[in-house]
């Protein structure tokens, strides 16, 4: 890399943006010109005053009537508004926090501002709008104007500069096949990646999409594809002692159908001689973890020592309780390690396991901290995989000689979809419920609701049951929301006889803990929470989900939600707020009411859902896609992976594809040496 590569180069970026680029990923021109925008606003068309809409994002061309004023509402949140006016008409300006930022705006100035309207008549204005200069007597600029994802100190502008530089820069070599390139009309990969970053319209971003989606695509198909043919050949250990059938002898209940069936292809892989590689797939409360149980028993039957781990302290401490009893039966010990033990206890748990005196290690990520030695690890079972990224997993395996490995999820995905995404691994769909299992009745109401559901909270508590209430997360730039602590705060002032406890993200993971601790026994009889109780302990006696601004979130997140509740023999409910927030998002939440189950859900999210819903930013721990989405873009999906199957089959190590076997390499840059070696 020449020093002229570098962003350091990019006139008016010193080196504290330097360092805030750095920790985006870009160092250098070709970096920037493969991070791509999030989103654009469409300054094309300009809209008079006079046309706008409530909810409608636009861009409008305006003078400035009104000196900006700034009051104080609180402690942390300033409000500056004035009046704009064209000839059709007056708008209010309102901005949050940013009384420097309008200070540079002056009365009889001309601008464009682009932002969400919100309100109507008199009270109607725009929120947080960007804002351009444009001088007297000039024609108002019209663009598809790139938004960035940002970092802290860093501004759409910054990007603009080093987006300029990076765009008059090489773009590199053309990579993708000449023929599949021309099969599917894509543009070249130079061509995309400048109509990105400017599009004169909407249409050149969707064909820029299209051609750098496929390619995204068919790196990660042919990565795993490569993943998949080196562990098939991969020598692991055969399983011959033990059978599912005996496990289930051990349980005071009769296993689903699903289960069974799941249990036969986990009993089926451990008997080749090859490494088990299997996802385990299956709504809230569908039993997963009984089959994470038949795999630490057949691994006990023939020898092995077992690993589970969990997201949080409090789930793997339920995963204790719930298995330590039926393994005792047949003389199977469990040990918990977590990071809250003292010293001295987790030095008596190691040497447990180090010496073979446990078969099964339960415990967070405690278990995969460098001191921690296996006498003989023969399977590894993670819990809700998705909170954990590659490197760790593969941590966990590496303390074994080739584990079977069995990854659970209880995010509905569509079949063909799993099968697609989950290309390296074998997919197991657990999709029936337990018998016992209480449905939850779910609601979706408006504001006006609002006493009539305080007064259902106090009925279900005084019933001796227990209540979440589940707020969103506040993104920046929008009118203020209650955040889970005030919403907690407003609630305790209207049920100031109740034990309300308020749980976040922010807060250190020993103190969520303590809270999930005291609700789940009892102690706290509202837990006010942001998603992070998404994944979470199981609690028999809560039996109201209360989701405030349901729709802000995704019908899979929200299926999520309500899983929380129902687990036990009291009749459960759900109540989503957000039914009045207009037709779209009453249509949605009509889907979540209408069933309980978690794949129909999952369907509907993936034919109406916004982009980001269904998956969220983790991308399951498979490399991070940067412009793909795994669940919009599925038609595109299935021919980059018949595409890459075509070619693999003929060159299965790329060579005559020098170009594109180097940047699968750096997709998968955790798995390199593991994929064409």
């Amino acid at each position: 890399m020449t020093e002229k590569d570098n962003i350091s180069a990019v006139s008016g970026i010193g080196p504290k943006k330097q360092a805030l680029f750095y920790k985006l990923g870009i160092h250098t021109l070709r970096d920037a010109q493969d991070y791509y925008p999030r989103d654009y606003e469409d300054r094309t068309r300009i809209l008079p005053v006079a046309q706008l809409t409530e909810g409608q994002r636009a861009a409008i061309f305006v003078t400035v009537g009104t000196e900006p004023t700034t009051r104080r509402v609180r402690k942390g949140l300033d409000i500056t508004r004035f009046k704009v006016f064209d000839a059709s008409g007056v708008l209010w300006l309102t901005y949050y926090n940013n009384r420097y930022g309008t200070a540079v705006l002056h009365v009889g100035g001309t601008y464009v501002f682009y932002g969400k309207v919100q309100g109507s008549g008199a009270q109607r204005t725009m929120m947080n709008p960007a804002s351009e200069f444009v001088p007297k007597g000039a024609e108002p600029p019209r663009r598809m104007q790139p938004i960035y994802p940002l970092t802290a100190g860093l501004t759409q502008k910054d990007f603009a500069r080093v987006m300029a530089q990076a765009l008059a820069a090489p773009c590199g070599a053309e990579w993708l096949p000449e023929d599949i390139a021309q099969r599917y009309q894509l543009l070249r990969h130079a061509e995309a990646v400048q109509l990105i970053h400017q599009p004169p319209n909407a249409r050149a971003i969707a064909l820029a999409r299209r051609r750098l989606i496929f390619e995204e695509l068919f790196l990660l198909c042919c990565g795993l594809a490569r993943l998949k043919d080196r562990r098939t050949d991969a020598v692991g250990l055969r399983f011959s002692q033990g059978t599912p059938e005996d496990f289930w002898k051990l349980l005071p209940f009769a296993p689903t159908g699903a289960q069974v069936r799941a249990a036969r292809e986990i009993w089926q892989d451990v008997q080749t001689g090859r490494p088990m590689n299997r996802l385990v797939q299956g709504d809230v409360g569908s039993g997963k973890t009984v089959l994470a149980a038949v795999l630490c028993y057949l691994a006990a039957q023939n020898g092995y020592q077992s690993a589970i781990m969990a997201p949080t302290e409090i789930l793997a401490a339920q995963h204790m309780e719930s298995l330590s009893g039926i393994f005792a039966r047949v003389g199977i010990r469990c040990a918990l390690l977590l990071g809250s033990m003292t010293a001295r206890q987790k030095a008596a748990c190691k040497a447990q396991i180090a010496a073979g005196e446990v078969q099964v290690v339960i415990g967070t990520h405690a278990l995969i901290q460098k001191d921690v030695a296996f006498h003989n690890l023969g399977a590894v079972v993670v819990d809700e995989q998705h909170r954990f990224g590659v490197a760790q997993r593969a941590m966990l395996h590496e303390k074994g000689q080739t584990p079977h490995v069995l990854v659970m999820s209880a995010t509905p995905i569509p079949r063909t979809l799993a099968l697609i995404l989950y290309g390296d691994l074998d997919v197991s769909i657990v999709d029936e419920l337990p018998p016992g299992r209480t449905p939850v009745e779910t609601f979706a109401v408006g504001e006006r609701m609002r006493r009539r559901i305080e007064a259902f909270i106090e009925k279900q508590l005084v019933a001796g049951g227990q209540v979440y209430v589940v707020c969103p997360l506040v993104e920046e730039g929008e009118l203020p929301l209650k955040s889970a602590e005030e919403h907690g705060a407003a609630l305790q002032k209207c049920l100031p006889h109740r034990r309300i406890g308020v749980l976040h993200g922010k807060m250190k993971a020993a103190d969520k803990d303590e809270i999930m601790r005291r609700f789940a026994q009892g102690e706290i009889d509202v837990l006010v929470a942001t998603t992070v109780i998404e994944v979470g302990v199981n609690v028999p006696n809560a039996c109201l989900m209360v989701i405030e601004d349901a729709d802000r979130f995704g019908l899979s997140q929200l299926h999520q939600l309500r899983g929380r509740v129902g687990r036990g023999t009291r009749e459960s409910y759900c109540v989503c707020f957000g039914a009045d927030k207009g037709a779209q998002a009453k249509e949605r939440l009509k889907v979540l009411c209408g069933t309980n189950d978690g794949f129909e859900i999952a369907r509907a999210d993936l034919a109406q859902r916004g982009p980001g819903d269904f998956f969220g930013k983790r991308q399951h721990g498979l490399p991070v896609l940067h412009v793909a989405d795994l669940s919009a873009d599925l038609s595109l999906m299935q021919q980059a992976k018949d595409e890459a199957a075509a070619l693999l089959a003929r060159d299965p190590l790329l060579a005559a594809y020098p170009e594109l076997r180097e940047r699968v390499r750096q997709m998968f840059s955790d798995h390199a040496q593991e994929i064409f070696n």
